[in-house]
């Protein structure tokens, strides 16, 4: 049976196929530069066991209240064009962990897909987990057939390439249509001399894209200032090779509407 998100018109998934590529970093970047296009963006972190979205965005020690229609998300700023939701803000502090069974992930998975306020939002993105476990499936099965697709994050070593094959097999296997892949610290530019060297690699994501004849979206270099800002390198940086893969990218999701 196909779903939908209420108060929500396209989705967008950020998946990856195993941890520290970059993958909340991308999915607050996207949001950010939605928003700064103008758009009205919800961005739900599912990374139950850890939640790295409210510290990329400056809101750690935000809290969540409730009202009639359900959980009022926490805004970015008065504006209230980025809506965020992580289990994040309902922890006492950043350093407690949490140790649920599948069960309970599924529960609070569905309260943040079913329950949340998002009060006619253009996107929201949800950034997952690594891998393909219980909180993938919940997302699919309650957001099948209103989901745009899903962007898939990997690093150029081999070792991040083999897992994004998984990846790719899930999304397969789930119907849900991928956007494309993404490769995330392509190369590290030096402020200096600008040249740009390939640390890990490179074009390992556009081989494999090839390979699976799914979309290879660009390059994202490694750029410190990134983890430095709490606001959309739009803004920040606007001329940079972070700033230009970003635009290209708002671009080729928001050229994906599903929904009217």
């Amino acid at each position: 049976m196909d779903r939908s998100v209420p108060g929500v018109k396209n989705i967008i998934l950020v998946l990856s196929g195993k941890g520290g590529v970059g993958k909340s970093t991308v999915s607050t970047q996207l949001a950010l530069a939605l928003k700064e296009k103008g758009f009205k963006v919800g961005l739900l972190d599912i990374d139950l066991c850890g939640p790295s979205v409210p510290y990329l965005l400056g809101l750690e020690g935000s809290s969540v209240h409730q009202c009639p229609q359900g959980w009022v998300p926490v805004y970015t700023d008065q504006s209230q064009k980025l809506a965020v939701m992580s289990i994040g803000f309902l922890l006492n502090n950043r350093n407690d962990s949490v140790v649920w069974r599948g069960p309970k992930k599924t529960a609070m998975i569905k309260q943040f897909l079913n329950d949340v306020y998002w009060e006619d939002i253009d996107y929201l993105i949800i950034d997952t987990p690594p891998g393909t476990s219980d909180e993938h499936i919940t997302v699919m099965e309650n957001v099948r057939g209103a989901c745009n697709g899903a962007l898939i994050i990997t690093t150029p070593q081999a070792v991040a390439l083999e897992d994004v094959r998984k990846e790719l097999t899930f999304c397969r296997k789930t119907g849900i249509p991928i956007l494309g892949i993404i490769e995330n610290m392509s190369g590290f530019v030096c402020p200096t001399c600008s040249e740009c060297t390939n640390i890990f690699s490179t074009g390992g994501g556009k081989s494999l894209s090839e390979h699976a004849n799914v979309p290879f979206l660009g390059c994202i270099p490694i750029d410190p200032s990134i983890s430095a800002t709490k606001e959309s390198v739009l803004k920040t940086n606007p001329d940079s090779p972070v700033a230009i893969f970003f635009n290209s990218l708002t671009s080729s999701v928001t050229s994906q509407e599903v929904i009217s």
